[in-house]
């Protein structure tokens, strides 16, 4: 069986490459084209080994990406840079054509567009109807997510979620946030309201959520410590039981009973969560998650919606 064709448009940063290593391996998905202005030009093997094809990156425009003949595009660029690229795919295949790639964004560009399908697998699989434009979550949110769903419906008032991120998730774009001199010894607080990924959890819970996110020296990796006010009191078995059977048939999310340490996350696909402690008048509980902000958080969604569009199964490319 010949390969399904994807492009790759924004390879240069963290998770493109991080997606690309996960292509290389993949069974039934080839790389087709990536595009990257500041790396045009050089061999993909020389920034991602574990791709050994002749591929090259190149420096495409929209219109040039949208004139490859593939069966999907993965846009990996910053936030605000998408809908050139969106624009450009539709204006050959249409909204509606079946012929149309799949387009999976990474950016927050279309999180809030209802006719994107939101791709949070383990959360929102049910609802994919063959929708062609996938938004693919935030990393921070998909940690949030995760850590909240099971009690959703039992909470009395706004989660309050403490978030703290390796500095690989500010990107390769120099910033404090992702220097490594100035993080070293540190914990860095920023964006503390109303920060993009809060209004996107609000938005796909249906729930208001409170969430300050942080930065720490560590490269990669995504803690989240998540507290909960119930309506009613639940003891904490009660509470880890919900989590184990909201979880029970998702590979890609362990339940354990302690609190995870982000250490056992780095460089695996899925999500941990635990911790599950609960206040001696069992109205509150406190629930950790920890995820890789470059997997979990971006390349590996990517690819389990990718490979759900593209008629593949789901795990197709991933080791659990």
């Amino acid at each position: 069986m010949s390969k399904k064709r994807l492009g790759i448009i924004g390879a240069r940063g963290y998770t493109g490459a991080e997606l690309i290593r996960l292509v290389a391996g993949h069974p039934a998905l080839g790389l087709a084209f990536v595009s990257s202005r500041e790396l045009d030009g050089q061999p993909v093997s020389d920034h991602v080994p574990a791709f050994g094809g002749e591929l090259r990156y190149e420096n495409l425009d929209a219109a040039r990406a949208a004139a490859h003949d593939v069966d999907a595009v993965v846009l990996a660029l910053p936030n605000g840079k998408a809908a050139p690229f969106v624009s450009a795919l539709e204006a050959r295949w249409g909204k509606t054509n079946e012929k149309q790639p799949v387009i999976v964004d990474l950016s927050a560009d279309y999180r809030f567009d209802p006719s994107w399908y939101y791709g949070l697998p383990e959360l929102t699989r049910h609802r994919y109807r063959g929708q062609r434009r996938i938004s693919n979550p935030g990393c921070y949110a998909t940690a949030m997510q995760l850590a909240i769903a099971p009690l959703k419906d039992e909470l009395a008032g706004p989660p309050q979620c403490f978030g703290v991120s390796g500095y690989s998730g500010a990107g390769t774009t120099p910033s404090d946030r992702n220097n490594a001199d100035l993080l070293r010894d540190n914990l860095m607080p920023y964006s503390l309201v109303d920060h993009v990924h809060e209004r996107e959890v609000t938005a796909h819970l249906g729930l208001p959520v409170e969430f300050m996110p942080h930065v720490a020296p560590h490269f990669r990796g995504i803690t989240m410590t998540v507290n909960l006010w119930l309506q009613e009191r639940m003891s904490r078995e009660t509470v880890r039981a919900r989590y184990l059977a909201a979880y029970a048939d998702e590979p890609l999310i362990e339940i354990q009973d302690d609190a995870p340490w982000v250490t056992k996350i780095a460089n695996r696909h899925g999500a941990i969560i635990g911790g599950f402690v609960v206040s001696p008048d069992q109205r509150r509980v406190v629930v950790v998650s920890v995820l890789d902000n470059l997997l979990k958080g971006a390349a590996t969604q990517a690819l389990q919606n990718l490979n759900m569009a593209l008629g593949l199964d789901e795990l197709a490319g991933i080791t659990p």
